[in-house]
C-alpha cells in the first residue's frame, strides 16, 4: 500500500519577508511528495502575492482562506483541508527546524499518530526567546511528564505531526490558538493513542511580527495543562477511553474551499 502523503499546515499572517525562506527550507529538508496548505486571514496579508508567485510554478502550494480567525481558525482549517493522512503544523517565522520532518515522518509510519519536536529532551535546543515564556514553557513539559508520564517534555510546541484524521475525530476547542498543541495532545494522550518524541532546535523568529501573547493565553494553557493531568490520572485508573489500533474511528472531512 503507499502512504499517504505529507501535508503541512502554515498559518500566515503578514509573512512576506519570511515566506520565501520557509518554502526554499521545505524543498531543502521535506520528502516528496507532500502538500504545502497558507492559510491566511485576510486577502491583504502581505504573504499573498509573494505565495501567489511561487505557488505559479509549484503545485503543490495551495492557499486556504481561514473560515475561523486567527491562529486556532488558521489550524482548523488546514487540518479540514487535509482531511486524513500526517500533517505537519509549521510556523512561518523560522523558528522550527524541518531538518528532522523525515524523522518525524517515519516514525508516523511506524504507528505514531502524534510525533512531538522536543526542544526540553536530549539532544533538543531553544536559541533565544522570551526568558519567562521559554521557563514556563519548560517547566509545564518536564513536571507533566514527571507527574503524569506524559509522553513529551515539550508540551506546548506547536510544530508538531498529528495524524489528520484523528485531529478531525478530536476536534479542537481551543480558542486562543498558540495552546492547540497542548490540547491536542492531551486528547490524544487521555486516548492511549501512540505518541513519539523527536530533539529538535526552536529559533526565535527574526521578521515579521508574532502573534503570541503570553499574559492572554497563559489561563488556557493552564486549563489545557489541568486537562493532561486529568487525562493521566484516568489512565492510572484505568478510566480512559482506548482506541483500537485495529479498527479506530474516523469522521468524513469537510474539504473547504482552496484558492489558487
Amino acid at each position: 500500500m503507499t502512504p499517504e502523503p505529507l501535508s503541512l499546515i502554515v498559518p500566515v499572517y503578514n509573512e512576506a519577508d519570511n515566506f520565501p525562506k520557509l518554502v526554499r527550507e521545505v524543498e531543502g529538508h521535506v520528502p516528496r511528495p507532500f502538500t504545502l496548505y497558507t492559510v491566511y486571514d485576510f486577502d491583504a496579508d502581505t504573504t499573498l502575492p509573494v505565495a501567489r508567485e511561487l505557488a505559479a510554478s509549484r503545485p503543490w502550494l495551495r492557499l486556504v482562506k481561514n473560515e475561523g480567525k486567527g491562529v486556532v481558525g488558521a489550524l482548523r482549517t488546514g487540518f479540514r483541508a487535509v482531511g486524513r493522512g500526517p500533517a505537519l503544523v509549521v510556523m512561518a517565522d523560522l523558528s522550527d527546524d524541518l531538518s528532522g520532518v523525515p524523522r518525524m515522518l517515519d516514525l508516523y509510519r511506524r504507528g505514531a499518530r502524534v510525533v512531538c519536536p522536543s526542544r526540553y529532551c536530549a539532544r533538543g535546543r531553544q536559541i533565544g526567546g522570551p526568558w519567562l515564556k521559554k521557563t514556563m514553557s519548560r517547566l509545564a513539559g518536564m513536571t507533566l511528564n514527571l507527574i503524569v508520564r506524559f509522553p513529551t517534555r515539550d508540551a506546548t510546541n506547536n510544530f508538531r505531526l498529528y495524524d489528520a484524521a484523528l485531529v478531525n475525530e478530536l476536534g479542537v476547542e481551543s480558542s486562543g490558538g498558540f495552546e492547540l498543541a497542548l490540547e491536542l495532545t492531551a486528547k490524544a494522550f487521555r486516548r492511549g493513542v501512540k505518541i513519539a518524541e523527536v530533539p529538535t532546535t526552536w529559533r526565535d523568529r527574526v521578521a515579521g511580527e508574532s502573534r503570541f501573547k503570553f499574559r492572554k493565553w497563559l489561563p488556557k494553557y493552564a486549563y489545557w495543562y489541568a486537562r493532561a493531568v486529568l487525562a493521566g490520572v484516568e489512565r492510572k485508573l484505568g478510566l480512559s477511553p482506548s482506541e483500537s489500533p485495529t479498527n479506530p474511528t474516523r469522521v468524513a472531512p469537510t474539504r473547504p474551499g482552496v484558492a489558487a
